[in-house]
């Protein structure tokens, strides 16, 4: 904050809304930002490796494993996206401190489930009361990341299993005939083929990715949305020192035009790596290189 933010009451209009935009909590909103993105690079890769894995299992000639993999997309697709946030964060919060509790407090003789209560021993909660507020911040924030990698995840299985099924059989059948094993053709010949066939539907699902992220406020993480609701609402003394009237159509705004551009910049970037892909290709994107070529 500039020094001449002592007394808000004797600042002309440009230097309060100066002083306005560089309080403490509009910095914790600026930060914000960074918690979004810092949330989309970590879940897209997990999130993908959750789907590679369940695309894999999906495919498996074992057939608890291919139950387990198809039951996995059918269950998370089937369910509408915010009953699963909402559930797997109260889901794999008491799962880690039943975990911690059966580990830490052996002894225990009470039930767990008392009623509606779920209670662990003092030792097994997660974080502990007496952890600083970055340790709770850190924690709300790692089982965001984990529940939208299991929801997307389901969503890039899907992806995933039909860009497999999408690759010439032609070239898997060649391989063999070169004397190929089963897991060499895999890794050298399906997987490599795949992601031009899967890049769309991957693509798409980032888009949506992005435009979930606005549920980590749900989730108890003060994201963009958070801050947003509570700095441009009328006067609080827990958010602003400088009172003003509704504002929250002017910091939504902001939040809009943040998502816009990031989600242009995307597709920018995707069209790219998919131009890339599909370079010599015997695909649609690859015909148009090819006669673009002639």
């Amino acid at each position: 904050m500039f020094s001449f933010c002592t007394d808000p009451e004797t600042l002309d209009r440009l230097r309060w809304l100066a002083c306005y935009l560089t309080t403490g909590k509009h910095a914790n909103f600026y930060v914000s930002f960074g918690t979004v993105l810092l949330l989309l690079g970590i879940t897209a890769p997990t999130a993908l490796a959750f789907g590679f894995g369940g695309a894999i299992a999906a495919r498996s000639h074992i057939l608890p494993i291919r139950w387990f993999g198809q039951g996995y997309t059918a269950i998370v697709r089937g369910v509408p996206d915010i009953a699963f946030f909402l559930f797997f964060v109260i889901a794999l919060d008491q799962m880690f401190e039943f975990l911690r509790h059966k580990v830490k407090c052996p002894d225990w003789t009470e039930p767990i489930r008392q009623g509606n209560d779920f209670i662990v021993c003092a030792e097994a909660k997660l974080p502990l009361s007496t952890s600083p507020q970055w340790v709770h911040e850190t924690y709300g924030f790692f089982l965001a990341v984990l529940t939208f990698s299991i929801v997307f995840g389901a969503f890039a299985a899907n992806v995933l299993y039909g860009a497999m099924r999408a690759v010439p059989r032609a070239q898997l059948e060649t391989a063999e005939a070169y004397g190929m094993t089963h897991r060499q053709t895999f890794w050298r010949i399906l997987v490599p083929q795949m992601w031009v066939f899967a890049l769309p539907g991957l693509s798409n699902l980032w888009m949506v990715l992005i435009k979930a992220t606005p549920l980590l406020f749900l989730l108890g993480v003060e994201d963009i949305v958070y801050w947003a609701r509570e700095l441009g609402g009328t006067a609080n003394p827990r958010f602003t020192d400088y009172p003003h009237g509704d504002w929250r159509m002017w910091y939504f705004l902001v939040l809009l035009i943040f998502y816009l551009g990031f989600t242009r910049v995307s597709e920018i970037l995707l069209e790219r790596v998919m131009l890339k892909l599909t370079h010599g290709q015997a695909t649609m994107g690859g015909e148009r290189q090819r006669k673009a070529a002639a």
